[in-house]
């Protein structure tokens, strides 16, 4: 803290005491003021620390502290602006004891700070937010302790299954739902020398990707099941998953060399109309419909049979975890703070849900939308409310098992690797319990 605000302190509480007592003045550090006594009509400081970078981070925040200074005309944001450095910055301010009332934090700095006591619990302030929160989403606001440190916004992102429908149409293909009519498809793509596929597989999390969607029509829960030490990669879903990708591949669903292929490569074989379908995160969804226009579809992942398609349907590769602006414990006003946390994560999610395009918030919005949704997007936008998530590579807590799935699964794609040696490599990775 400044020396100089630590003096004004000082002379205000002396000059308050000369008053007989008067709650007159008006602290100018964040939040030195109790909930109790702090009348509407005093204003209030609060220091927030968050990403104000470019046109994604401004935009909301500037849309929120707007909405912010409407319903808590009395508070007042201090924007700290957050430092793209993983955090250091935070962990300085936390460790030298000048934590801001308001930051971001995700699961990192949420571990991490609980360790050390710099970060509030929420639970007992988050009635209201929860009661607003997306069902699907609220892996994103609970931890695995069961509590609540941050206020969301971010929803899950997902994997998807992109296609084009003039190719499909136009080659008289039906868009598959079995893992028989997905090599029908395969088979009839590569006839007329169009990839099934693309696939940029010299990343790794898209490889992981694709595994996990094939092992999810048979566990909901995915490769968290793996990671988390529940399953075996051995047992039936996982197994099958990886004899039908080595099936796949083999008979022709990737474009060859497809290890090698980096994402402008494998967009451009689906933006060109080269590739009938596009395994990508739905952030891909304004690429290509740049590209392809109303030619643009996303399919629901196959899966063995029409009863398992059904079942698993609306469960998603990909995810998301706990995360948002949480507060600082040594706020002199928690309470306070936690419901302009709240408020700032509802309003950020609204401006992006609103006036950005996007669905994937953790909360509701009842806003009207100034930006419509592209076609793909609203028919994502119908099913999150009901979907089920798994995981993203990135997203693994067990870094042996990370490393592992990412290299077979990448292995899987190259079409001299079988379901036995994938169980192998990655069965050693796989905590028991």
């Amino acid at each position: 803290m400044r020396k100089w605000t630590l003096a004004l302190i000082s002379a205000t509480m002396v000059m308050g005491l000369a008053a007989c007592g008067s709650n007159d003045d008006k602290d100018s550090n964040a939040g030195n003021q109790s909930a109790g006594k702090t009348a509407s009509s005093e204003t209030v400081k609060l220091r927030i620390y968050a990403q104000y970078a470019d046109e994604d981070t401004k935009g909301p925040y500037d849309y929120a502290a707007a909405e912010l200074k409407k319903a808590m005309p009395n508070v007042e944001l201090e924007l700290d602006v957050q430092a793209q450095d993983d955090g250091q910055k935070l962990k300085t301010y936390a460790a030298t004891g000048n934590l801001p009332d308001i930051y971001q934090a995700g699961l990192d700095i949420i571990n991490t700070f609980k360790k050390s006591n710099n970060i509030l619990e929420l639970d007992k302030y988050a009635d209201d937010f929860k009661s607003h929160m997306q069902p699907s989403a609220m892996n994103t606001l609970v931890t695995d302790d069961g509590h609540i440190y941050a206020f969301p916004y971010a929803g899950n992102e997902v994997a998807m299954l992109f296609y084009n429908k003039a190719l499909f149409e136009s080659n008289n293909v039906k868009v598959p739902t079995t893992y028989d009519e997905l090599m029908t498809a395969v088979q009839a793509f590569n006839a007329k020398g169009i990839t099934p596929l693309a696939l940029f597989a010299k990343e790794k999390w898209p490889t992981v990707a694709l595994y996990d969607m094939f092992a999810s029509r048979m566990e909901p829960a995915g490769i968290t099941k793996l990671d988390k030490g529940e399953a075996k990669v051995s047992d039936p879903a996982f197994k099958q998953a990886a004899e039908e990708i080595v099936t796949l591949v083999k008979a022709g669903l990737l474009p060859k060399g497809a290890t090698n292929l980096n994402y402008d490569q494998a967009a451009a074989l689906f933006h060109e109309g080269k590739a009938a379908m596009f395994l990508n995160g739905q952030w891909e969804i304004e690429a290509s419909t740049k590209a392809l226009g109303d030619k643009l579809g996303f399919m629901y992942v196959p899966a063995a049979d029409a009863a398992a398609y059904d079942s698993a349907k609306l469960t998603f590769s990909g995810g998301g975890g706990p995360g948002g602006y949480a507060v600082n414990p040594s706020t002199k006003n928690p309470e306070l703070a936690a419901k302009v946390a709240a408020f700032i994560s509802e309003k950020y999610a609204e401006f992006k849900y609103t006036q950005r395009g996007t669905p994937m918030v953790a909360t509701k919005v009842d806003a009207p939308i100034v930006n419509t949704f592209p076609p793909v997007m609203e028919q994502l936008s119908q099913d999150i409310p009901n979907m089920k998530t798994t995981a993203f590579s990135w997203g693994l807590g067990n870094p042996k098992f990370k490393a592992a799935i990412e290299d077979a699964s990448q292995s899987l794609m190259t079409g001299a690797y079988t379901a036995e040696d994938f169980i192998s490599d990655v069965s050693s990775s796989v905590p028991s319990k």
